[in-house]
């Protein structure tokens, strides 16, 4: 009796959770995040090592940003981001064909979606409830917002520097220049620096950087940004 009563309990909390997060995602197709989990999460990592560590961070609407730099985080991240429902399946096979070769995590298939729905909510850790989570959040996102939306919001949002998250502070950070003013080349080298930011920051003339950006320069010409 007691084990079905605290399954009812945990059941009644998931579906508490889930929506919650559909609330937020509903008021976040009008009104712009101020922060995310992932966003909280290095904040108080940063003050465990600095006592007044602060995130650079400032938003800017969709038309503020280069469409340099949406062709290359699509070119870079998601080269089929106007076309699936939240969940490239090529890339995932792909992914796991390469990490089963290698013998080790090296490549992860997550679209744009399935990384924003991580940010937002998420914490760091990988457990199977937060891969199912995670897919739980993208449909959401996939269902209720404009590609248009999900772009803005991830360009503003993701981590791009030793706490430095959105592309108007990364672009401040790195160029001295507002994101709106970014070139090809500028924003190329952004791109090729998402999976691993903080190293990037530190390190912003490594050969591979350097042959990614050039990769994603010559295959943003291919891509259409979400008008």
């Amino acid at each position: 009796m007691y084990f079905w009563r605290g399954l009812s309990v945990l059941a009644v909390l998931v579906v508490l959770y889930q929506l919650w997060i559909f609330l937020h995602i509903c008021f976040w197709m009008f009104q712009n995040p101020s922060s995310t989990e992932f966003m909280r999460d290095r904040l108080v990592e940063m003050r465990k090592e600095k006592l007044n560590a602060e995130i650079k961070y400032q938003w800017v609407e969709y038309d503020q940003i280069s469409n340099h730099l949406k062709r290359a985080v699509i070119a870079a991240e998601d080269a089929k981001f106007s076309e699936h429902d939240g969940f490239d399946w090529d890339g995932i096979q792909k992914a796991y064909e390469k990490n089963l070769k290698k013998g080790k995590l090296v490549a992860g298939g997550s679209t744009i979606s399935q990384q924003l729905a991580k940010n937002l909510f998420l914490s760091s850790q990988r457990t199977p409830w937060r891969k199912a989570q995670e897919a739980v959040i993208t449909v959401m996102l996939e269902t209720m917002m404009s590609k248009r939306r999900i772009l803005e919001i991830y360009l503003n949002m993701i981590e791009w520097g030793d706490v430095v998250f959105g592309a108007e502070a990364a672009a401040q950070h790195y160029y001295g220049v507002s994101a709106k003013r970014l070139s090809s080349y500028q924003a190329a080298k952004m791109a090729a620096m998402i999976p691993n930011p903080r190293f990037y920051d530190k390190h912003r003339s490594t050969r591979f950087l350097n042959r990614k950006t050039a990769t994603i320069q010559a295959r943003m010409v291919q891509v259409a940004v979400p008008k």
